[in-house]
């Protein structure tokens, strides 16, 4: 069998609720569009801090002018590089507006142009101050190195800056373990340190006194204290106060195992179906690898303390997850999060499809198990290549049947020629996703799967007339 509609909905009429999410949806876009002008209002507040302190007045000269417009480099870019840092804070307010993932994407792509500038910052300032002192670029970033206070730090800091950014290259760092590239990238917070006295102990717009010296230590302590209290603090306090540890691993099918976990104040992660933990399990070979996993079911509670159980569900894709499936009962856990949206703080309509494949079916299920919709208004299609890869299906079968969603396997191979996220039988017998869920152009769709299926199963939403705030999915990427 390729595609089969399971008995899952049960004889209720489809209704037509009074619309719930759109409130919802429509603050969380805002949200995201304020952030996004305050973040290039900064990048514009830092050149009126130089316009405000008379920098303008550089230019007279051309020796003055390579000299501001190198001043002008340096403050864009040390405001990219705080906002670089902000983005990868894991902050709530920035991860429920634009998502886990796309504040990473927003990080990524802020790391050339920062580069670029810091560049431009140091070779326009060594033009321009040897061209006031009658010394060559070399020559006068020699003197810098070793009469200015603090220079050579900033030199330091621009080759840190470029081994971070190299490194970060796609290209390159599909070469090194994510270890490697973890390791190398931590390089970012000294060079950000490193590049900090600098602005402060030479040149004027930021003496002692002035307002913006005031300002820029502001929202270099803000940026600083940020990736502290979310990457540090909080993940801390997390794992000391639900006291995970392992209590039993099960295996869901070949090379798939469901671990499951006891602790306290479980309470306090319930309702978070589909967003996702960064997991470290304490074990001696694996307590240095974190794990992006999301929840395969709610928490489970024992009383009203919120002890209980909490469920994850594995797949062993490489050498850090195929030592999960021999993790000991008792093994402690470190836990952050949880980040994403790929939960019902996304959903902006009343209608609902929810589109899962091998691992990625997983998620599915804890969403299912807990977000709001009316019987009739919620479909789920899970793929796979045979019946034996559609995991917890037995589960998300009966979930289905007791909430009134659709549900619909896909198996079968795919198309060898066009790129489809359905079976290939699917494909040559006419079918898209409206064939499977009529409605789907009026409903929020979640997709979770392996990466190119993804970008498949996006595609085939798009072309069905599924808007972009309606699509939710997460990219799990380094």
């Amino acid at each position: 069998m390729n595609s089969s509609l399971q008995t899952a909905l049960p004889a209720t009429a489809r209704r037509t609720p009074v619309e719930r999410f759109r409130g919802q949806s429509r603050r969380r876009l805002l949200r995201a569009d304020l952030l996004t002008v305050l973040a290039w209002a900064s990048v514009a507040l830092s050149i009126a801090l130089w316009l405000a302190d008379g920098g303008a007045r550089g230019f007279s000269t051309l020796a003055g002018s390579f000299t501001a417009l190198g001043i002008v480099a340096g403050l864009a870019g040390m405001d990219l590089v705080l906002l670089m840092l902000l983005l990868a804070a894991r902050i709530p307010l920035i991860d429920g507006a634009v998502g886990h993932d796309r504040a990473l994407e927003f990080h990524r792509k802020l790391g050339k142009p920062s580069l670029y500038l810091l560049l431009a910052h140091g070779i326009l300032i060594a033009i321009g101050y040897g061209m006031a002192e009658g010394l060559d670029p070399v020559s006068e970033l020699v003197s810098l190195w070793v009469l200015v206070p603090d220079m050579w730090l900033a030199i330091v800091s621009m080759g840190l800056f470029i081994a971070v950014v190299v490194t970060s290259l796609v290209a390159v760092r599909r070469r090194f373990p994510y270890e490697f590239w973890y390791a190398v990238h931590l390089l970012t917070y000294a060079a950000v340190l490193t590049a900090i006295p600098h602005q402060f102990s030479t040149g004027a717009l930021f003496a002692e006194g002035t307002w913006q010296r005031w300002y820029w230590l502001a929202i270099c302590i803000g940026a600083g204290a940020a990736l502290v209290h979310y990457r540090v603090l909080e993940p801390l306090v997390a794992t000391v106060r639900h006291q995970l540890t392992v209590s039993r691993v099960a295996t869901e099918g070949p090379g798939v195992v469901s671990i499951e976990l006891a602790g306290r104040h479980l309470d306090e992660l319930a309702g978070s179906g589909g967003r996702f933990f960064i997991w470290r399990f304490l074990a001696p070979s694996a307590w240095w690898h974190p794990h992006p996993f999301s929840l395969s079911a709610e928490p489970v509670l024992f009383d009203s303390a919120g002890r209980g159980r909490l469920r994850i569900t594995v797949r062993n894709l490489g050498r850090g997850s195929a030592q999960l499936a021999r993790l000991k009962s008792g093994t402690r856990v470190a836990i952050e999060g949880p980040y994403g949206l790929f939960s019902t703080a996304a959903r902006s309509r009343n209608r609902i499809v929810m589109i899962g494949a091998g691992i990625g079916i997983t998620p599915i299920r804890a969403l299912l198990e807990r977000t709001p919709f009316e019987p009739g208004n919620a479909t789920v299609i899970l793929r796979g290549h045979s019946e034996a890869e559609l995991y917890l299906g037995d589960e998300i079968l009966e979930l289905c049947r007791r909430r009134g969603a659709t549900l619909f396997h896909l198996t079968g191979a795919r198309t060898t020629g066009e790129q489809s996220w359905l079976p290939e039988s699917a494909v040559r017998s006419g079918h898209r996703l409206g064939s499977y869920a009529p409605d789907v152009a009026d409903a929020d769709v979640y997709i979770c799967g392996p990466s190119a299926w993804a970008r498949s199963a996006i595609s085939g939403a798009r072309a069905a007339g599924v808007r972009e705030e309606q699509l939710h999915y997460e990219k799990f990427d380094w």
